[in-house]
C-alpha cells in the first residue's frame, strides 16, 4: 500500500487500508489488481480521474490528423483535365495531405488496365518533386488506386 503522502507503507490487511484512508478522508484506489500482493494507494479519487482526463485532452491536442483528399480519373481523361487534377493534388501534397489517386473503369474500358496504369505513372511522375508513392498502383475490383504521400513537412500559412 501507498499512502497519502506517497510513502511506502508496506503490506496491510484491507481493513488497515480502509482505516488510513478514511482517516486521511481520501480514497483507497487499487493500482495495480494483477500484482501478488495487489497495490493500493490513499489518494483524492476525483482529482486523480481529473488530472487523466486532462492529460488524455492534452495528448489528443498535440495528435496531428493527416488527412486523405482524393482525385477521380477515368482511363478516358484527357491530359488537360488530368493536370488541372494533378495541380490540385499537388496543393494538397504541399499543405501536408495525403492524396489517393482513383481511376474508375466502366464498361469494357476494365479490360485495358494498362492505360490506367500508364496515366497513374504520370501523374506519379508529375508530382514526383512533393510526394512519394506509399501504395503502388494496385486494381481493385473496378477501380485502380495509388496513394502519395508528401515528401516534406507542410508549409505553414
Amino acid at each position: 500500500m501507498i499512502g497519502p503522502l506517497g510513502e511506502n507503507v508496506g503490506v496491510v490487511s484491507t481493513e488497515e487500508a480502509q482505516r488510513i484512508a478514511r482517516d486521511a478522508e481520501l480514497d483507497l484506489v487499487e493500482v495495480a489488481p494483477n500484482s501478488d500482493p495487489p497495490v493500493c494507494r490513499v489518494m483524492d479519487f476525483g482529482k486523480f480521474i481529473y488530472e487523466r482526463a486532462k492529460k488524455d485532452r492534452e495528448a489528443r491536442k498535440a495528435q496531428t490528423k493527416i488527412e486523405v483528399k482524393e482525385i477521380r480519373l477515368r482511363p478516358k481523361t484527357n491530359e488537360h483535365h488530368r493536370d488541372l487534377k494533378v495541380r490540385d493534388a499537388r496543393r494538397w501534397l504541399d499543405s501536408g495531405m495525403k492524396v489517393r489517386v482513383r481511376i474508375r473503369f466502366r464498361g469494357r474500358e476494365i479490360t485495358y488496365p494498362e492505360i490506367a496504369l500508364n496515366d497513374l505513372k504520370e501523374v506519379a511522375e508529375d508530382l514526383a518533386d512533393v510526394a512519394t508513392v506509399e501504395q503502388a498502383p494496385a486494381l481493385e475490383g473496378r477501380t485502380m488506386l495509388m496513394i502519395l504521400a508528401p515528401t516534406k513537412a507542410p508549409k505553414k500559412k
